[in-house]
C-alpha cells in the first residue's frame, strides 16, 4: 500500500522506532456451531485492572508519539491548530423572563463557561466555571437547566471525559452551590413549577449501564431518600422520562434502538395522591418512532414516523390520549424530513432536513404554515451531538415570545447564533467568532453517486476555490452511517490547514443515517449494514473516476460508529485507501455486546447470540475478517480510556492483531493506536488534549496522503 511520493520515500529512511510486540495467547469460543479463535483476549481488560495492558498500552503510546511527533511540519501543524482551537465558541441562550443563559468558551480556555445576561444585550455575568475546579481543564458542564423564573439552575459536570455526570443545583442570584448533590450519570427531567424539586434519571450502579432509573427529588432532601418512580427493567428497553413545563404530566419513553421507542404518560398530581407510579400508553407496541417535543396546554405534541417514514406532528390530548383522538398539526411530507418542533409564542417551528441541510419552516397552533424561515444558505441549525468533537448547540425559542436564537453553520460559515423575530421575520447576528481563516475561499458542492443496488448516494465535497484537480488531491471522506444521525454541512476551522494545503474534504451521506428518513435509516442496519460501506466505496469510486483523487491518495476518517466504518473499510477494500483514522470503535462485532453499554446498539446491529445475526456479523466484523499475511493500509486508532460506551478493548485488539499478522512495511503503513488516559469518547477534553488530538489526526492523514513537506 505504499505510497510513491518523496515524503513517504524519506520518512522510510529515518522512521526507525520499532513496533512494540503483542503477546499472542489464544481463546477458542464456540459460537453457533464454529469455532472462533481470538489471540488478544487479554487485552480486554482496563488498564487499571491489569498491570500488563498497561505497560503494553504505554508502549503503544510511546511508540505513536515517537512516529507522530517527528514527522516533517508537525510543530507548524498544531501551532496553526492552536491558533485555530483558540478562537472560542458561543451557544444560543436559555431564555428565562428578562435572564439569558449560554455558554461561551473564549481565547484558550479548557472548557466553556456558563453566562447570565439581563437581556440580550446586557453584559455577560460568569456563572459557572469550569475551568477553575480542576488545574488541568478535565471537568466539564455537560448540561444546565434553569428554573421557569431562573432563579435557580440545576447543572451537570463530568470529569475526564468519563460522562459520569454529577448533578448540582447553583443559586442564580447569589453563585452559591446549594448542599444538593447526585452523582451517577444523572438525566434532568424537569424542574416542578414551584421550584422545590425535579425529575431525574441516574444509573443505580455506575459499573451497570442498564440500571437507570427515574426519582423524583426535592431540595434539601439527600438524594438517597428520593422515592423512587421506575427502573429500567430489560436491557433493550432504555427509559426517558420528561416532566412538563406545568408540572401536570410525566411522560415516560422507552427505546427499543433507534426505529422503535414506547410512549406513556403520567399524572403528576394522580402520583402524588396515591403513591402509585403507573404510566399509561399513549403508543405501544407500534413498529414507529415516537419523540415528545413539548406539552402544551395539556396537549402532548408528538413527532412520529409512524405510517409517515419522513416523520409527522401530532397533537394528543392527554385527558383523552387515545390514537383516534390524535390531531395532525404537520403532515407528512414525502420531500424533506421533519425531525423536531420547537414552541414559541403563537406558533410552532419547524426543523426538516431536505438533500441533507436543514429548512425551518413556522406553523400557527391551528397547523396552518406561516411560511419558511430565510437561512443564510444550505447548512445546519439542527439540535446535533458530537458529531466530529464539534460542540452540541440547538435552536432557541419560548411559548411566551416570538423571539428566537438560531445557531446556524456551513463548511464554510463560521457557528453564528441568529437572533430573529418570528412574527417580523427580521434577522441580526447575535455572536458569531471571529475565526482567522478565509472562509470564502472555500467552496461546498454536492454530488452524487450510484451504489451498488442502483441507491443514488449524495455527498458533499468542500475545497479551496483556487485549487486545481490534478487526479492525485489529498482526500478525506468523513462518514458515519448509523443510528439515524444525519451528516449535515458544519464548519470546523480544524479543517483548514487541510484545504490550505490542497486538500478535499468529502462528507458521506451513507445509509443508516436520518437524511432521508426511516426507509434510508433502516436501509443501513441489522442485515443491511454493508450498504454502508458499499456506499461508501461507491463515493470513493466516484472520486476517482472524476478525477478529484486516486487510491494513493486517498483516506477515511470516523468515529465510533464511524470508527467501524473505516475498519471495515480498510479490511474489505485495502485497494482503495493511503490511510485511515479510526477513533474510538467498534471492531470486534461479535463480543461488543458483552462492554459497558453496548447491548443499547443490539436494536441497530444485531445479537451475536441470534444465530442470523452472528451470520451478518461474522461477515464484516473487522477484527474477525483480516488475512494474515495481506498488506493493508496505514491506519490510526485512537479510544479512551475513561471511555464508558465504547470500549477501549476494540482499538488494542485491532491493532495488535494488524501488528502481529500484516504484510505491512511498518515504515510507510504504520499500524497506530493512541489511548488517551485523561480521554473519554470525545466529550469534555480540555483545549490541550483537543489541540494534541487534531494535530495527531491531521498530520498521519497529511503523511498518509502525500501533503507533507519534503524536508
Amino acid at each position: 500500500m505504499t505510497i510513491t511520493c518523496l515524503t513517504k520515500l524519506f520518512l522510510a529512511i529515518w522512521l526507525s522506532v520499532s513496533v512494540p510486540p503483542s503477546k499472542i495467547e489464544p481463546v477458542v469460543d464456540v459460537m453457533h456451531g464454529e469455532e472462533i479463535v481470538d489471540n488478544f483476549r487479554w487485552l480486554e481488560a482496563l488498564e487499571s485492572e491489569n498491570e500488563e495492558v498497561r505497560e503494553w498500552t504505554t508502549a503503544q503510546n510511546e511508540y505513536t508519539r515517537q512516529v507522530l511527533d517527528n514527522l516533517p511540519g508537525r510543530v507548524a501543524l498544531e501551532q496553526r491548530l492552536g491558533e485555530l482551537m483558540s478562537v472560542g465558541s458561543v451557544s444560543a441562550p436559555a431564555m428565562r423572563g428578562s435572564l439569558y443563559f449560554n455558554t461561551e468558551r473564549k481565547g484558550d480556555q479548557n472548557q466553556p463557561v456558563l453566562y447570565l445576561r439581563h437581556g440580550p444585550d446586557g453584559t455577560p455575568k460568569e456563572l459557572l466555571n469550569p475551568n477553575t475546579l480542576d488545574d488541568r481543564g478535565l471537568y466539564a458542564l455537560d448540561w444546565y437547566v434553569p428554573t421557569e423564573d431562573g432563579s435557580l439552575l440545576a447543572f451537570g459536570l463530568s470529569y475526564a471525559g468519563d460522562e459520569m455526570t454529577v448533578l448540582h443545583i447553583l443559586d442564580v442570584e447569589t453563585g452559591m452551590w446549594l448542599a444538593d448533590e447526585i452523582p451517577g450519570k444523572v438525566e434532568f427531567g424537569g424542574w416542578m413549577p414551584d421550584n422545590k424539586g425535579f425529575l431525574y434519571g441516574k444509573l443505580d450502579d455506575p459499573e451497570d449501564a442498564y440500571s437507570r432509573s427515574y426519582y423524583f427529588h426535592k431540595l434539601g432532601r439527600h438524594y438517597s431518600q428520593d422515592p423512587l418512580l421506575f427502573s429500567q427493567e430489560e436491557p433493550s428497553r432504555i427509559p426517558a422520562a420528561s416532566l412538563s413545563r406545568d408540572g401536570r404530566w410525566i411522560i415516560v419513553v422507552f427505546f427499543e434502538g433507534w426505529s422503535k421507542q414506547d410512549i406513556y404518560y403520567v399524572e403528576t398530581d394522580e402520583w402524588k395522591r396515591t403513591g402509585n407510579f403507573n404510566p399509561m400508553p399513549i403508543a405501544e407496541g407500534l413498529d414507529a418512532r415516537f419523540s415528545p417535543q413539548f406539552v402544551y396546554n395539556e396537549m402532548l405534541f408528538l413527532l412520529t414516523t409512524n405510517d409517515a417514514p419522513q416523520g409527522m406532528l401530532y397533537g394528543v390530548d392527554l385527558n383523552n390520549p387515545h390514537q383516534r383522538n390524535w390531531k395532525v398539526f404537520i403532515p407528512h411530507r414525502d420531500d424533506a424530513v421533519l425531525k423536531s418542533a420547537a414552541l414559541a409564542k403563537d406558533r410552532i417551528i419547524a426543523t426538516y432536513e431536505k438533500d441533507a441541510s436543514t429548512r425551518l419552516e413556522s406553523f400557527s397552533l391551528k397547523g396552518e404554515s406561516l411560511g419558511e424561515i430565510a437561512l443564510p444558505g444550505l447548512g445546519s441549525a439542527e439540535l446535533r451531538g458530537s458529531r466530529d468533537y464539534g460542540r452540541s448547540s440547538g435552536i432557541a425559542t419560548r411559548y411566551d415570545r416570538t423571539e428566537a436564537y438560531i445557531p446556524f453553520e456551513s463548511f464554510n460559515t463560521p457557528d453564528s447564533i441568529y437572533r430573529i423575530d418570528l412574527a417580523t421575520g427580521k434577522q441580526t447576528i447575535w455572536a458569531k467568532p471571529d475565526v482567522p481563516v478565509d472562509s470564502d475561499s472555500v467552496i461546498v458542492k454536492q454530488e452524487w453517486c450510484t451504489s451498488p443496488d442502483g441507491t443514488h448516494v449524495p455527498m458533499f465535497i468542500v475545497h479551496r476555490k483556487d485549487l486545481k484537480h490534478t487526479g492525485e488531491n489529498p482526500t478525506v471522506i468523513y462518514g458515519y452511517g448509523g443510528f439515524n444521525v444525519s451528516i449535515t454541512p458544519w464548519f470546523n476551522p480544524t479543517y483548514f490547514p487541510w484545504y490550505e494545503g490542497g486538500g478535499i474534504l468529502v462528507a458521506a451521506n451513507l445509509r443508516g443515517g436520518g437524511e432521508f428518513g426511516e426507509a434510508w435509516h433502516q436501509a443501513g442496519m441489522l442485515g443491511n449494514k454493508q450498504n454502508v460501506y458499499d456506499d461508501l466505496y461507491a463515493i470513493a469510486e466516484h472520486l476517482i473516476a472524476k478525477g478529484y483523487t486516486s487510491p494513493n491518495h486517498l483516506s477515511v476518517l470516523g468515529g465510533s460508529n464511524g470508527g467501524l466504518l473505516t475498519g471495515v473499510a480498510a479490511i474489505q477494500r485495502p485497494d482503495l485507501w493511503a490511510g485511515l483514522v479510526s477513533a474510538v470503535p467498534l471492531l470486534d462485532m461479535l463480543r461488543y455486546h458483552h462492554f459497558l453499554m453496548a447491548k443499547f446498539w443490539i436494536p441497530e446491529y444485531g445479537d451475536p447470540e441470534n444465530s442470523e445475526h452472528y451470520k451478518f456479523l461474522k461477515a464484516y466484523s473487522p477484527y474477525h475478517n483480516f488475512e494474515a499475511g495481506q498488506e493493508y493500509p496505514a491506519l490510526f486508532f485512537t479510544a479512551g480510556e475513561n471511555d464508558n460506551r465504547v470500549h477501549p478493548l476494540h482499538a488494542r485488539k485491532m491493532t495488535a492483531a494488524l501488528q502481529s499478522y500484516s504484510a505491512n512495511d511498518f515504515q510507510q503503513d504504520p499500524i497506530l493506536l493512541w489511548i488517551d488516559r485523561e480521554g473519554g469518547h470525545g466529550q469534555g477534553k480540555p483545549l490541550h488534549l483537543r489541540i494534541r488530538e487534531r494535530a495527531d489526526l491531521w498530520i498521519f492523514l497529511m503523511w498518509q496522503t502525500g501533503m507533507l513537506p519534503d524536508e
